[in-house]
C-alpha cells in the first residue's frame, strides 16, 4: 500500500531537443508503494521524463533523488541496478530464449568454475513468479507466450534487480479485458510489497481503476498532481486538454438519407443472427460486451468471415460480399481495431500507406504515377491534419493518433460509401480523439454511412446517431439518440439481457 514516504523525487527537470523543449522545470515526487498514473496528450513529455528516470536520456538540468540520495543514470542498466526499471510497449525479450534465460540475461547464476547454473536460474525465476502470484512454465520459450505472459516476464526481470520503482508504458495496449484484470492484480501485489508503480496510459478508465494519484503533463510542464479519489473523468480531461468530454464530441447528424447497407437475418453457425439498416449520413454505433459478436458481425459483412444465412444489401441490391475484395468493390472501407498488426505498414512511408488500397488508380500503362500519388498524399495529410515531417515519413514513427488518421485517409482515397471502423480511438490521447471524431462526423455529413464498433460507452454515446446493442450474437435493441440521449445504464442493461422496453425490438 502507498505510504507517505517519498521513494523518488524530481526537481526542475529540463530536457531540450533541437527546436523542442520536451520538459520544462518538471518537479514531481512518488511515494513508496503507490500506483502513480501519468497522463497527457502525445508530446506532453511523458515518455521523455520516463526515459530520463530509467537512464535512456540524461536531463539537461535538474536533479533526481532516489531514497533521498541524488542519482544520475548513464544507461538503463545502471538504473536497473539502482532499482528503477521500465517496461516499454515493445518488450525487450529475446523471443528464442526461455523465460528463465530472459529474466537473468547476462546475469546468469554460476557454479563451480564459472559454469552457468541453469537450474538455479529457473528456481529463482519460479520464486519471483510465486511472489506476484503468477504461474508460468519457466522453461517455455518467450515466443510461445501470450502478451500478458511476456509482460509478466518483463516484470519478473525487473524484480530480479530488486526493483523499488517500476515504470509501465502503455501496458494494456494489446491486452484483453481478462488479461488486464490479471495485470491489475499483479500491480496491486507489487504495491502491497512496497514497489512504486508509475503507470502511463491513454486509457483514463484504467487510471481510475488502478492509480492512487495521477499527474497530468502538458507541453512539457506539470499541470497538477491529485489523488484519484478527488477527480472525475471530466476533471482529468479538463486538466489534459482544457475542456470536458462532452465538449469534444461533435453534434449528431441533422438528417439521414436512404439505407446504404441492409443486413437481413445474417447468421453464422448459431453465433450470429441479426438485422439492421445503416443510412447515408449517419453513424451507427455497435455496442455490447466482449463476446457479443460485434467484431464477428463486421467481419461477416466485409467478407472476412463466411456466413450461413441471411442477406446483405448495398444500395438496395443483394451483394454477397464473400471476400474483402467483393466488399471493397461495392463500396466498403475498413479500419481495423488492431492498428499495428493488421492496419499500418509500419516500415513504409505515409504515401505508401495511404495509396495501397487504391494503387490501380495510380497506374498508367503498368507504371506508377508517383507525382499524382505524392500530390494526393499531401492533400490528405493536410485535410486530416496528420502531423508529420512530410509524406515520406515512415509511419511507425508517427504517434498513435496520426497512424489512425493515416488508416482513415487510406479509405477516403477510395471514397467508400460505407466505412466500417472498429475501436476508432483505442490507444489514442484525448486531443487526437477529438480530431478523429471530427473527421468521422464530417464524413457522415458528406453522405457517407459509418458503422462504428467501440468498447468505450462514452464514445458510443457521444458519436452515434443510433446505437445497436448486441448480446450473444443477437440484436437486443436499437436506441435512436435523436429521441433522447442514451445512458450507459440503458446500454449495459441491454448488453447483459435486462432490456429496457423502449429499445427492445426496434430494428430500424
Amino acid at each position: 500500500m502507498a505510504s507517505s514516504e517519498t521513494v523518488l523525487k524530481l526537481e526542475k527537470i529540463t530536457k531540450t531537443f533541437p527546436g523542442v523543449k520536451a520538459l520544462d522545470n518538471v518537479s514531481l515526487d512518488f511515494a513508496r508503494g503507490e500506483v502513480h498514473g501519468l497522463v497527457g496528450e502525445n508530446g506532453a513529455g511523458k515518455s521523455t521524463l520516463m526515459k530520463i528516470l530509467s537512464g535512456v536520456y540524461q536531463a539537461d538540468a535538474g536533479a533526481v533523488f532516489l531514497n533521498g540520495a541524488p542519482v544520475s543514470f548513464r544507461n538503463p542498466h545502471e538504473a536497473q541496478l539502482a532499482g528503477v526499471s521500465i517496461i516499454f510497449q515493445e518488450f525487450s525479450l529475446i523471443r528464442g530464449f526461455d523465460v528463465a534465460d530472459n529474466v537473468f540475461l547476462n546475469r546468469e547464476p554460476t557454479r563451480g568454475l564459472g559454469h552457468m547454473d541453469k537450474r538455479l536460474a529457473r528456481e529463482r525465476t519460479r520464486k519471483l513468479l510465486a511472489e506476484i502470484g503468477f504461474e508460468l512454465d519457466v522453461t517455455r520459450r518467450v515466443d510461445e507466450l501470450s502478451v500478458v505472459q511476456q509482460q509478466v516476464v518483463e516484470i519478473v526481470k525487473a524484480l530480479s534487480f530488486t526493483a523499488s520503482v517500476l515504470i509501465m508504458d502503455e501496458p494494456s495496449a494489446a491486452l484483453t479485458d481478462k488479461e488486464l484484470r490479471k495485470l491489475f492484480e499483479i500491480i496491486r501485489t507489487l504495491s502491497s510489497r512496497g514497489v512504486t508503480v508509475i503507470y502511463i496510459s491513454h486509457m483514463l478508465e484504467e487510471i481510475f481503476q488502478i492509480a492512487d494519484r495521477v499527474t497530468v503533463l502538458k507541453d512539457g510542464k506539470v499541470v497538477g498532481t491529485r489523488p484519484i479519489s478527488e477527480l472525475t473523468r471530466d476533471d482529468l480531461v479538463r486538466m489534459m486538454v482544457g475542456r470536458t468530454i462532452e465538449d469534444y464530441f461533435p453534434d449528431l447528424g441533422k438528417s439521414r438519407g436512404p439505407a446504404l447497407l441492409e443486413v437481413r437475418g445474417l447468421g453464422k453457425a448459431g453465433r450470429l443472427t441479426i438485422s439492421f439498416d445503416l443510412h447515408a449520413g449517419e453513424i451507427l454505433g455497435i455496442a455490447g460486451m466482449v463476446g457479443s459478436g460485434r467484431n464477428l458481425l463486421a467481419r461477416c459483412i466485409l467478407g472476412l468471415e463466411p456466413w450461413d444465412t441471411g442477406q446483405i444489401l448495398v444500395k438496395g441490391a443483394v451483394r454477397p460480399c464473400r471476400s474483402f475484395r467483393d466488399a471493397m468493390n461495392v463500396g466498403f472501407g475498413y479500419v481495423t481495431d488492431d492498428r499495428k498488426a493488421l492496419g499500418i505498414l509500419g516500415r513504409m512511408t505515409i504515401t505508401e500507406n495511404l495509396t495501397i488500397a487504391s494503387l490501380r488508380s495510380y497506374l498508367a500503362f503498368g507504371f506508377l504515377r508517383r507525382g499524382r500519388e505524392t500530390a494526393d498524399s499531401r492533400r490528405q495529410v493536410e485535410l486530416l491534419r496528420i502531423r508529420s515531417t512530410g509524406v515520406a515519413q515512415v509511419v511507425e514513427t508517427l504517434s498513435g493518433g496520426n497512424q489512425q488518421k493515416v488508416l482513415i485517409s487510406r479509405w477516403l482515397l477510395r471514397n467508400p460509401e460505407v466505412l466500417v471502423i472498429s475501436e476508432p480511438t483505442r490507444g489514442i490521447d484525448v486531443g487526437a480523439k477529438a480530431e478523429i471524431y471530427r473527421i468521422l462526423r464530417e464524413l457522415a455529413g458528406a453522405g457517407k454511412a459509418i458503422l462504428m464498433i467501440s468498447s468505450e460507452l462514452t464514445e458510443v454515446i457521444g458519436m452515434s446517431d443510433r446505437i445497436v446493442v448486441m448480446r450473444s450474437g443477437a440484436l437486443e435493441g436499437i436506441i435512436d439518440q435523436h429521441d433522447g440521449k442514451a445512458s450507459k445504464e440503458q446500454i449495459m442493461s441491454l448488453a447483459v439481457g435486462h432490456a429496457w422496453s423502449f429499445a427492445r425490438g426496434v430494428t430500424a
